[in-house]
């Protein structure tokens, strides 16, 4: 029984590698080392895979190797599955990629309306569905601003609404809602879109650049509460992402209940829609039921 099952034994060290030594797998070709962290929690699919292995060869010494991975793996995620969310908050957020071929932007608009959002970012506007949105959801958010393809609703007044440069067109803005509590400068962004095949790997390099300037902006903004919405085209694990990810924090991290998967709709795989905050303190972070969309609308209240 202890002599079975050696291949699966040494296939469970994989894993440990991957989970352990990610950081240092590079990103200079292919930009592996980002796309090995956007799904690094699914690496843990390999310790039940493998088990059912295992007892199949009813290996005793395959089992006890597999005990590693799965510890570490707890160690990485076990937080992430507990539910950390709590009643309350000041104010709710609700961000939502669209997408530009969304079939019924009216009932999109609904069920936004619906999740009892203060303030909504929606990313991939088109021309065409700009006034379809704002006729929508004109009756619960008396103040919206729209640049290019973002657009901010608010139920509270907007000021210092500006495009933020982080493309050559305009996939981000900002603005300093007057809450009841005060102002909090809310940025909505979509970050370039990132590729993945067989020969070129992980596409990147435009998002990553993007991040940096986004980075920058949040910043050099004098608002000491900030709130940043959007679709990243990436998880707060890539370590692309740093520069932002790194001033802020993450919403679904600090108050969700497990890892808030918002892509794709029919079988989320990744959290690539995020609320951070920085400067505020997240009460509970939540996803919200799927639209026409091919993105799950994520929400979060926050204190402050």
């Amino acid at each position: 029984m202890w002599r079975r099952g050696r291949i699966i034994a040494g296939l469970a060290v994989l894993p440990v590698l991957v989970m352990l030594l990610h950081a240092h797998i590079p990103n200079r070709t292919g930009n592996f080392g980002s796309l090995t962290e956007t799904f690094l929690p699914w690496t843990g699919l390999a310790v039940p895979l493998l088990a059912a292995f295992a007892l199949a060869r009813r290996s005793a010494t395959a089992l006890v190797a597999l005990t590693l991975p799965a510890v570490i793996w707890l160690a990485l995620f076990g937080r992430t599955l507990t539910d950390k969310r709590e009643d309350g908050g000041d104010l709710i957020v609700a961000s939502h990629n669209v997408n530009n071929d969304n079939p019924d932007p009216t009932g999109t608009a609904r069920a936004l309306i619906a999740s009892g959002a203060d303030v909504v970012g929606l990313e991939e506007l088109t021309a065409s569905a700009v006034p379809i949105y704002e006729k929508a959801l004109a009756g619960a958010y008396k103040y919206h601003a729209i640049r290019g393809t973002v657009g901010l609703w608010s139920k509270y007044p907007m000021s210092g609404t500006r495009s933020v440069g982080i493309v050559e067109w305009s996939r981000a803005l900002r603005s300093t809602v007057q809450t009841p509590r005060g102002p909090v400068a809310v940025f909505v962004a979509h970050l370039p879109s990132v590729r993945v095949n067989l020969d070129a790997g992980f596409t990147a390099d435009q998002r990553d650049a993007s991040a940096r300037l986004l980075a920058e902006a949040l910043r050099d903004d004098p608002v000491s509460k900030a709130i940043l919405v959007g679709d990243f085209n990436g998880t707060a694990n890539d370590r692309a992402l740093a520069p932002v990810t790194s001033q802020m924090r993450s919403a679904q991290g600090a108050a969700g209940d497990g890892f808030g998967f918002s892509w794709p709709a029919a079988f989320p795989m990744a959290r690539i829609d995020q609320i951070l905050v920085r400067g505020v303190e997240p009460v509970s972070s939540w996803t919200l039921p799927a639209t026409g969309s091919d993105h799950l609308p994520v929400a979060a209240s926050v204190d402050y």
